[in-house]
């Protein structure tokens, strides 16, 4: 079973619609028992990370997912909330179990933040697991404000005005900044290989 979190800012239908396609039994859920008890969890979200966190904190969720054990996929917000700190309003805490800090893009005249619609992923060497069947530079579809620096846990890339982390994994934490629900048939394999983790 996997239990989809409701943060209270996630886009849930599109989730929802592409783990159907692929057969999964999902639940969406803010109940702790039913998160500690899932195979898998998948943390989606559009919008503010304070209000992201808030949600997750008054739930009692934030311990229960710092703790995981079981692959956990965080979409687009979802992603950067696994990160220690997003620079997001006034700064904000999040669950930390990826070292690192979510910084705003930068705004210039040729690349208007947010990024939005479709870019390429680009990764070297050996893919992850989760790309399994992807092929470089495939095009996904983004929508954001914030990224991911480059650090040691990116495992693929993307380029808007400077290169940030797309797909980030540590452990059984891993995260894509785009949207694979909204990435047609290669964003559904990248789930798919989630899934098969």
């Amino acid at each position: 079973m996997i239990a989809v979190i409701d943060s209270g800012v996630a886009n849930l239908a599109s989730v929802l619609a592409a783990l159907s396609r692929l057969g999964a039994s999902m639940q969406v859920t803010t109940n702790p028992e039913l998160v500690r008890e899932a195979d898998r969890i998948v943390i989606p979200g559009v919008g503010a990370a304070a209000a992201a966190m808030e949600e997750l904190r008054r739930n009692g969720l934030v311990e229960v997912l710092r703790a995981a054990q079981q692959p956990v996929l965080g979409i687009c917000l979802g992603m950067q909330l696994l990160f220690a700190r997003s620079d997001e309003g006034q700064g904000v805490e999040c669950l930390g179990v990826i070292p690192g800090r979510i910084r705003k893009l930068e705004t210039t005249p040729l690349f208007p933040v947010p990024h939005m619609g479709w870019n390429n992923i680009r990764f070297d060497g050996d893919a992850h697991p989760l790309l399994r069947g992807i092929a470089d530079s495939s095009f996904m579809y983004f929508a954001h404000s914030f990224a991911a620096p480059m650090l040691d846990c990116a495992v693929a890339y993307a380029e808007y005005g400077e290169r940030f982390g797309a797909i980030v994994a540590q452990d059984n934490f891993f995260g894509c900044q785009f949207h694979p629900e909204r990435s047609g048939p290669v964003g559904l394999k990248l789930i798919e290989n989630f899934l098969d983790l």
